[in-house]
């Protein structure tokens, strides 16, 4: 097994593990519809389930 040559603090070690790099999530545009949606995510819209422009899912059609 490995072996750290030194110690690493508690102190470095926890700002490794922050998230300040974190980046603010960017919206996207639906170019169907023109809602504003977070990237790689099927959203709402007006019942139905949008995914890249496309229905996937229709709550109108199940229901019937």
């Amino acid at each position: 097994m490995a072996h750290p040559k030194r110690k690493i603090s508690k102190q470095r070690r926890d700002k490794r593990r922050t998230h300040y790099k974190a980046t603010v999530p960017q919206i996207a545009k639906d170019p169907t519809t023109g809602e504003a949606h977070l990237y790689h995510r099927a959203h709402w819209h007006e019942g139905k389930l949008y995914y890249r422009g496309q229905i996937v899912i229709d709550s109108a059609e199940s229901v019937a």
